[in-house]
């Protein structure tokens, strides 16, 4: 029980860590977000990812610390290590709902896997599993002994302190864990500050302190007259390319629709393929240049947003051969071969732009010359909207 226990806490609490990273910091990315399917960041701002403001990884730690110091406290003596595993057990039933409920929601409402929940989802099932091989009191006979069993634990000065300092401990943690943000929350914000975004106060501060402190770079681009641009460097068959497409589309929607003129978003081609890109390495992402090729010709068509849609769909199978098929299927292109050539001619001269601006990966993101870290949507929102207000733009 002990390491079922042990082992869910340092799950839960590099869960913690990562949750309270994300929501502060515009600049971290999470060493367990490997794509849009596989991601723990999607899992913590979810709806499902705090109650009541309170992160649900934060309580998953604090529970594996409870049913620790529960042990902890029972090894003591030999009264409480009988009832001890009947008190983990039924804790442990409680735990195993909310596991079935939150890998529910993951599994089949999310369609995401946390690899840190995961952790704490096999704690919880070989805490229950322990405890209740170790149960030997009838449960029916806990009720009655517990009033027993915590006068026991009081009676004891090291006891009763550490209980109470695991109480005042919690609540100083809960306190101090930046709330999840809420519809109620992000309206008392904007009350409380000028911030334009629905950002917690303090990763609000946190965005601006880092805006702040970046340079800006000329990004030749057609802006149109636009007050701020936001450039891509993307490539078809990268993944976090897929997950920020998915991801920030209705944060350019938004945008679009109601700052007409004001906000525009760049895609430039970077594919990481040798054929086209003589930066990238070796065998990677050999589809890519074809991949590129094949929006620009649906565009031509009225089909780049279905061509992109389709080519980030089918990421992991996508072969030249494919491509062009999509192509012709989905973007209408008939002349695929004739044109590839000379089309490919305008994605070279995309990646040598990149190269000159030091691009080594994809995606990569400059908001008005600022190079960008790989933001939440919620920061890119804020971001763009900081940036609106800095050109003079009146932020609704």
């Amino acid at each position: 029980m002990a390491l079922a226990a042990a082992i869910g806490l340092v799950a839960a609490g590099a869960s913690t860590w990562v949750h309270h990273q994300v929501l502060t910091d515009p600049a971290y990315a999470s060493f367990c977000d490997v794509n849009s399917s596989l991601s723990c960041t999607s899992a913590y701002t979810s709806p499902y990812g705090s109650v009541a403001g309170v992160s649900v990884a934060l309580l998953g730690a604090l529970f594996f610390a409870g049913t620790l110091l529960l042990l902890g406290v029972a090894s003591t003596d030999p009264a409480l290590r009988a009832g001890a595993p009947g008190y983990v057990f039924l804790a442990a039933i409680v735990g195993l709902g909310v596991v079935f409920y939150l890998g529910y929601a993951s599994l089949v409402v999310l369609k995401n896997v946390c690899l840190l929940c995961v952790a704490t989802y096999v704690a919880v099932i070989g805490l229950f599993v322990s405890a209740a091989a170790a149960t030997r009191t009838p449960m029916r006979t806990l009720p009655a002994r517990l009033a027993g069993d915590l006068s026991t634990t009081l009676r004891s000065p090291a006891a009763a302190a550490a209980a109470v300092a695991f109480v005042v401990l919690s609540v100083v943690a809960i306190r101090w864990f930046p709330a999840q943000a809420t519809a109620e929350a992000a309206s008392a914000a904007q009350a409380a500050t000028p911030a334009p975004s629905g950002l917690p106060p303090a990763a609000q501060k946190e965005l601006e302190t880092f805006l702040a402190a970046q340079q800006r770079v000329p990004v030749m681009v057609a802006s149109e007259g636009a007050a701020v641009v936001l450039v891509k460097f993307n490539d078809y068959q990268c993944p976090p390319c897929g997950q920020t497409f998915a991801q920030y589309k209705p944060v350019l929607a938004k945008y679009n629709k109601e700052y007409p003129g004001k906000f525009k978003y760049v895609s430039k081609d970077y594919p990481l393929d040798p054929e086209c890109n003589r930066l990238a390495p070796s065998g990677a992402h050999m589809a890519s240049c074809e991949a590129a090729v094949s929006v620009r010709l649906a565009r031509e068509k009225g089909k780049a947003d279905a061509m992109e849609d389709w080519l980030f769909g089918n990421q992991p199978t996508l072969t030249p051969a494919s491509v062009k098929e999509a192509a012709r299927i989905v973007g209408g292109v008939t002349d695929f071969d004739a044109r590839y050539a000379s089309v490919l001619t305008l994605v070279k001269g995309d990646i040598e732009q990149g190269g000159q601006l030091k691009v080594q990966g994809t995606p990569t993101f400059f908001l008005n010359g600022i190079r960008l870290p790989g933001l939440r949507p919620d920061f890119l929102d804020a971001a763009i909207a900081l940036e609106m207000k800095r050109a003079g733009v009146a932020v609704k």
